[in-house]
């Protein structure tokens, strides 16, 4: 899967944490466009008013760590983020970005990307193209089993398809 389109990047640093993606007191909604406005809240306020279908998160180390709560990929999700590219993840903030149909990315060089930089995202190859700079960074790709959840949009409509369900 290649998200090729550019893309304005959102820079964030180490060991952001579900609340600091999604403040525990706006859980009181699943809805991904509901938690959107809250994306971020505290530590970025004007994340939410102005991010735009099509962008792209970047971090540094541990993004994602904290809850097992699916609210803070779906917060991104509703917001229209496109991927997630950081230098590593929390496990369970992974898997539940996997299992939401969310793109995400290990690059170590991931803090190469500056806030605002365009970059897109080749996820079979495993590349990072940063626009702005025209070079392009080597990423982890997912394994096949797990883009092809990713492809389908996440694990739920994965397995409504597998089992012949799908709406």
């Amino acid at each position: 899967m290649s998200l090729d389109e550019p893309g304005r990047a959102w820079v964030f640093g180490d060991d952001i944490d579900t609340d600091q993606i999604t403040p525990s007191r706006f859980i009181v909604s699943t809805d991904p466009e509901e938690l959107a406005t809250h994306a971020f809240n505290d530590l970025r306020p004007e994340f939410s008013a102005n991010v735009s279908e099509g962008e792209f998160l970047v971090a540094g180390e541990n993004f994602g760590g904290g809850s097992s709560r699916e609210h803070a990929p779906l917060s991104l999700i509703g917001a229209g983020v496109d991927g997630v590219v950081a230098q590593s993840f929390a496990r369970i903030f992974f898997r539940n970005a996997i299992n939401l149909g969310l793109p995400v990315m290990i690059c170590p060089d991931a803090d190469r990307i500056d806030d605002g930089d365009e970059i897109s995202l080749d996820l079979d190859a495993g590349v990072v193209h940063n626009h702005e700079t025209d070079e392009a960074y080597d990423a982890e790709p997912l394994p096949p089993f797990l883009q092809e959840l990713v492809d389908e949009g996440g694990l739920k409509p994965y397995t409504k398809r597998k089992l012949g369900t799908a709406d």
